[in-house]
C-alpha cells in the first residue's frame, strides 16, 4: 500500500471511529488543527482554528486543552501541522519539527502523554527520512490521524472494561473532568461512567467542583448535562462528608501520569480522596490509557507543575478573592501511593495490586 492510500485509509477509519462519540474537542482541518476552547465552557461552546504552532502552545498552557489524552492527540497533530505547513525541502522541514518538539514540550511538565505523542512522532520522522517531502508528511499525518483513532478506541474498550465494575443503582464520585473533552472523544473515567449508563445501569454522579480551574462545575458537568446523566455537584471540601454519609459506593479518577510502581499523577486533591476513600472503604480506581504510563520515571523524580498562584486568589481570573499582594501555592497535580488505589482500568483490562510486577506484565 502507497503511503497516500494508507492515509486515506486512515481518514477514512477516523470517520468511522468519530461516529462513536458525542464530542470531538480536537481535529485535523487541511493543514489547521481545530479545537474546542474549554475555557469558555459552559458559558460558549467555542472552536478555535490555527495552524500557528505559538498559538496551539499557548492554548495547552492555558488549558483551553487539556487532559493527559487531549494534549498527546493535540501534539501528534500538531507535529504533522508543521510538517504539513512546511516547504517540500526535509532540511527546512527538520528544523521546523525540531523547533515544535521543543515549544510544545514545555508547556504541560506532568502530562506523559506529551511527550509520549512527542516521542512517537519524532521517531517517525527519522524512520522515514529517505522518502520524498511530500511522502513524509502523509507519513506524519497518518501516524497522528492514528494515534487519534487509538485514544478513542481505547476510551471506548476502557468503558467496556470498566463499567463492569459498577453496580446498578452505584452513586460513583469523580473528580476534575475526564470525558471526551479531556480526551479524542468518550473519556477515560467518566467514559466509563458513560458506558454504565448507555448500558442501563441506573446510576448517580458526584462531581467534585475541583478547583482552581473549577474543571469538573464547568466541564463535567456540561458533559453529564449533555449525557442526561443525573449528577450533583459538590465544593472539593465536601467529599468527606457525602463518604461518611454513605452517599458514595465508588470513585472514579483518571490520571495524567501513572508509574511503573503504581502511583497515580492525576488533577491536585486526588490523593485527598484516595485517602477519604481509604477510610471509608470505599473501592478507588484509575482509568488511563497505556499511554499514560511511565514506566522509566521514581515517584521523586516526577515533576509536579506549579502553576500561576492567581488561579487561587481568583475565580477563573476574573474574580478576585484574596486581598492584593497574598501569595498561593498551586501546584496543579497530586501523587497518589498504589496502597491507596483499588485499581487501575486500562484498555488492556484492569490491573490489580501488586502494581509493579503486575504493570510489567501489561507491557510485555
Amino acid at each position: 500500500m502507497s503511503i497516500l492510500s494508507e492515509l486515506d485509509s486512515v481518514k477514512k477509519e477516523l470517520q468511522e471511529v468519530l461516529k462513536e462519540v458525542s464530542i470531538v474537542p480536537i481535529e485535523w482541518k487541511d493543514g489547521k488543527l481545530r479545537w474546542i476552547d474549554v475555557t469558555s465552557l459552559p458559558w460558549e461552546e467555542r472552536y478555535v482554528e490555527s495552524s500557528d504552532i505559538y498559538r496551539v502552545a499557548e492554548a495547552i498552557k492555558r488549558l483551553e486543552i487539556r487532559g493527559a489524552p487531549a494534549i498527546g492527540v493535540t501534539t501528534a497533530l500538531a507535529v504533522a501541522m508543521v510538517a504539513y505547513n512546511s516547504p517540500n525541502n526535509k532540511d527546512e522541514m527538520m528544523k521546523n519539527i525540531e523547533k515544535a518538539v521543543e515549544i510544545l514540550s514545555h508547556t504541560r511538565p506532568t502530562a506523559y502523554n506529551l511527550f509520549w505523542a512527542l516521542n512517537i512522532m519524532k521517531k517517525t520522522f527519522y524512520e522515514s527520512i529517505d522518502l520524498s517531502p511530500q511522502e513524509i508528511k502523509e507519513k506524519l499525518l497518518s501516524k497522528a490521524l492514528k494515534i487519534q483513532i487509538e485514544d478513542i478506541k481505547n476510551n471506548l474498550k476502557m468503558g467496556e472494561i470498566g463499567e463492569k465494575l459498577i453496580q446498578d443503582g452505584d452513586t460513583i464520585l469523580t473528580h476534575c473532568n475526564t470525558g471526551s473533552l479531556a480526551t479524542a472523544g468518550h473519556g477515560t473515567a467518566l467514559g466509563v461512567i458513560k458506558t454504565a449508563w448507555k448500558n442501563g445501569k441506573k446510576i448517580k454522579v458526584i462531581a467534585t467542583e475541583t478547583r482552581p480551574l473549577l474543571q469538573g462545575a464547568r466541564l463535567t458537568a456540561w458533559e453529564l448535562k449533555k449525557e442526561g446523566i443525573p449528577f450533583k455537584l459538590i465544593t472539593d471540601n465536601m467529599v468527606g462528608i457525602v463518604m461518611m454519609k454513605g452517599m458514595v459506593h465508588k470513585v472514579f479518577v483518571g490520571a495524567d501520569r501513572i508509574l511503573r510502581t503504581g502511583h497515580v499523577i492525576n488533577k491536585i486533591g486526588t490523593y485527598g480522596i484516595a485517602v477519604l476513600a481509604s477510610y471509608h472503604k470505599i473501592p478507588f480506581y484509575a482509568v488511563a490509557p497505556t499511554s499514560t504510563f511511565d514506566l522509566t520515571t521514581s515517584p521523586e523524580d516526577v515533576i509536579i507543575e506549579n502553576r500561576d498562584e492567581s488561579e487561587v486568589t481568583t475565580v477563573l481570573n476574573k474574580l478576585r478573592i484574596a486581598p492584593e499582594g497574598t501569595s498561593a501555592y498551586n501546584f496543579a497535580f497530586d501523587m497518589t501511593p498504589p496502597d491507596l488505589v483499588s485499581g487501575i482500568v486500562t484498555e488492556k483490562g484492569i490491573v490489580e495490586k501488586d502494581y509493579e510486577s503486575n504493570i510489567k506484565k501489561l507491557f510485555e
